[in-house]
């Protein structure tokens, strides 16, 4: 939310998206796989309840019909479809891997170039490690900020030196918290990415040129050369985050593709198995007055879709960071930050 008595707005990804922690951890700080276990046990649990409460009686149909054999033939289907478009997802991403010398140069001149610009920004070579990699970028933002109020304090104009003491509070205090989760973070993890989201720069670049404008005819060059050392920290932070980002995508999609392809072998034996060799007199018994045929059925369509599952808890949390840095730069897309 924006604070119009100070020209602040909120820093915490959570806080400018308005949304409870709940939902935002079910997005994106759930690990992938334990969100993918809790979505079919839920669904095994909604099957049994479903099928023991409603009539006529699951073993009665069975008895009288193929329904498992349709299920499960059905499964096998899909199983084999999903995971061919899942897998062809992931060799897309590889193919952004591939290309002709002159491309890959390319590549390595424009990452060199970055570096360089980093390097001669922090004042020491670039960290190799991509939360490192940050967190200096986020310490030079930071440095640069403390070096603009310690100017602006000698300034004569109270509204300028309200201002900037605000936000300098903001950017210091915005950098520190996020330094703070990006130590130790490791890439792989989506820890790097969940802490980027955190720094809320876009805003800021805004704010720098809004003081530049607003008090153009106050500040001194002394002053107007700090607040554009300060815009350029800021504005590394953008693509040095959306590389990050994108690199974590690629990382995950592979990971899908990988996992999927894990747990489709087995769920294909279950569904053949179910197929032909279940039948109404496999499983006669009942375990706490729910007939077994029906633990058993509901078992296996859990373990038929844990594919899907997968797919479903990993790109719920690449669509939501997608939409929530689909502007690069100081444009606002979110009503929170109006």
């Amino acid at each position: 939310m924006t604070d119009e008595a100070d020209g602040t707005t909120a820093d915490t990804m959570r806080e400018r998206a308005d949304e409870s922690r709940v939902k935002l951890w079910l997005l994106l700080g759930a690990n992938r796989l334990l969100l993918a276990a809790v979505l079919t046990v839920s669904l095994f649990v909604s099957f049994v309840v479903g099928v023991a409460v409603l009539s006529p009686p699951f073993a009665q149909q069975v008895a009288s019909g193929d329904v498992i054999e349709t299920l499960f033939s059905t499964m096998i289907t899909v199983i084999v479809t999903g995971t061919t478009l899942v897998v062809t997802i992931g060799q897309l991403v590889l193919t952004q891997e591939n290309g002709p010398l002159g491309d890959q140069r390319k590549r390595m001149s424009n990452t060199m170039d970055v570096r360089d610009f980093t390097e001669e920004l922090i004042g020491s070579p670039s960290p190799a490690e991509p939360a490192e990699f940050l967190s200096e970028i986020l310490g030079v933002t930071a440095e640069r900020a403390q070096n603009l109020r310690e100017e602006v304090d000698d300034s004569r104009d109270d509204a300028l030196r309200e201002e900037v003491d605000a936000f300098v509070e903001s950017v210091v205090g915005n950098a520190e918290t996020v330094r703070e989760q990006l130590d130790g973070a490791q890439f792989g993890s989506f820890d790097v990415v969940f802490a980027a989201l955190d720094f809320n720069y876009s805003w800021k670049i805004f704010r720098v040129e809004q003081l530049a404008n607003d008090y153009e005819d106050s500040v001194t060059e002394r002053e107007t050369e700090l607040l554009g050392d300060l815009k350029t920290a800021l504005s590394l932070f953008g693509p040095a985050r959306e590389h990050v980002k994108t690199l974590y995508f690629q990382w995950a999609l592979v990971d899908l593709s990988q996992l999927i392809l894990y747990v489709a072998v087995p769920a294909l034996a279950v569904s053949g198995i179910m197929v032909g060799v279940v039948d109404a007199g496999t499983f006669p018994g009942a375990t706490l007055g729910v007939a077994d045929i029906v633990l058993v059925t509901g078992g296996a369509f859990a373990v038929t879709l844990l594919p899907f599952m997968l797919f479903v808890s990993y790109v719920l949390r690449i669509l939501t960071v997608a939409k929530r840095t689909l502007a690069i730069g100081p444009l606002i897309l979110r009503d929170s930050q109006r």
